[in-house]
């Protein structure tokens, strides 16, 4: 039997939540405990185009049109950005995959390079309160985006398209399961203390 130890703390990452539930915070703090990147699909599409890569000009002649990026080329970036130096020790992935066709390219682009995801962290949250939060931080940023109606939408596209891929990780046993209505320090802590941190 290995003592605790010597078992390193899992260190190739997603998280996973309702929008609202604070994972871009967490997914911060767990990176930084972890000396691993956190790596948001927001931000490998900003610096694909801002770099004006292959992938981002292609991407962004979707973005202009208002379609959404398909799948093809949000893999091809994300593959492009797990291939990097920094995350080679591992990632904390926070926005991909969303979908089933997602994991499957996931669990192909970690297989070409002999990894498998070592853990799946779930926040979970009362959606009643979450809403009542964006509201409140739509109201204080003025952001226009942040209307009860389209929360309530960007909630229901959530749990339409994530909730098959908590179950397919649950089956795994790959889930993680956290109260994310904890304060944020007890959110990290508990976090951590579920990778072995």
């Amino acid at each position: 039997m290995t003592t605790p130890t010597s078992s390193a703390p899992a260190r190739r990452l997603l998280i996973v939540g309702p929008p609202g539930a604070g994972k871009g915070t967490q997914a911060e703090r767990i990176a930084a405990a972890l000396s691993i990147p956190a790596i948001s699909t927001g931000d490998i599409f900003r610096a694909n185009v801002s770099q004006e890569t292959e992938l981002g000009v292609l991407a962004k002649s979707y973005m202009d049109k208002g379609e959404y990026v398909p799948d093809s080329v949000t893999n091809d970036m994300v593959r492009d950005r797990l291939a990097q130096d920094d995350a080679q020790g591992g990632f904390l992935l926070d926005g991909y995959p969303r979908t089933l066709d997602q994991v499957g390219a996931l669990d192909a682009i970690l297989a070409d390079a002999g990894q498998s995801l070592d853990a799946v962290l779930l926040l979970e949250v009362d959606l009643e309160a979450v809403v009542e939060r964006l509201v409140a931080r739509g109201a204080e940023q003025g952001r226009s985006d942040d209307t009860e109606e389209t929360i309530r939408r960007r909630i229901e596209v959530y749990s339409e398209q994530t909730a098959p891929l908590i179950a397919v990780y649950e089956e795994r046993s790959l889930l993680r399961r956290v109260d994310g209505m904890a304060s944020i320090d007890e959110v990290t802590a508990a976090l951590l203390a579920e990778l072995g941190a």
